[in-house]
């Protein structure tokens, strides 16, 4: 079972913590008491969406032994305006898959099951939000080959 804890560090700023140390600084803005000194809860719920549909991604690829060198994950998420809680309505993910000959179709499979099997940050978002993603792939140069080869 995954555990974190959260404390109180100052006006509007949090630390949270998981069982191993590593910790998130999450701040409020200016406006509302925060010195803007971490993430925003919500941010912070985009990068994990990212991270996980990208190490999914990473590890599809590599079985798939496409050559990836980096990839690259840029989410914009639309909160409503009005309404309490300010959920996000829509979600679009754009990866940016950087390697040496890879296949824009494994790089679209991978998204689409990372998005739709994999990532459980993904899965744990209601129907009421529409996710969307996007891709591009960049060449990277030839792998270079020892004399020896």
């Amino acid at each position: 079972m995954d555990q974190i804890q959260v404390r109180w560090s100052a006006n509007r700023q949090f630390v949270a913590w998981d069982e191993a140390g590593h910790t998130v600084v999450m701040d409020a803005m200016p406006e509302f008491k925060g010195e803007s000194a971490g993430m925003r809860p919500l941010q912070v719920f985009l990068s994990a969406l990212a991270g996980c549909s990208a190490m999914d991604i990473v590890s599809i690829l590599e079985k798939k032994r496409q050559d990836v060198r980096d990839i690259e994950v840029r989410v914009e998420g639309e909160q409503r305006a009005e309404e309490f809680p300010r959920i996000y309505t829509h979600i679009n993910v754009d990866y940016t898959v950087t390697g040496y000959q890879v296949s824009p179709d494994a790089v679209a499979r991978a998204i689409e099951l990372s998005i739709e099997k994999y990532c459980s940050v993904a899965g744990m978002l209601s129907s009421d939000v529409k996710l969307t993603t996007s891709f591009s792939v960049r060449e990277a140069p030839a792998p270079r080959h020892s004399a020896d080869s």
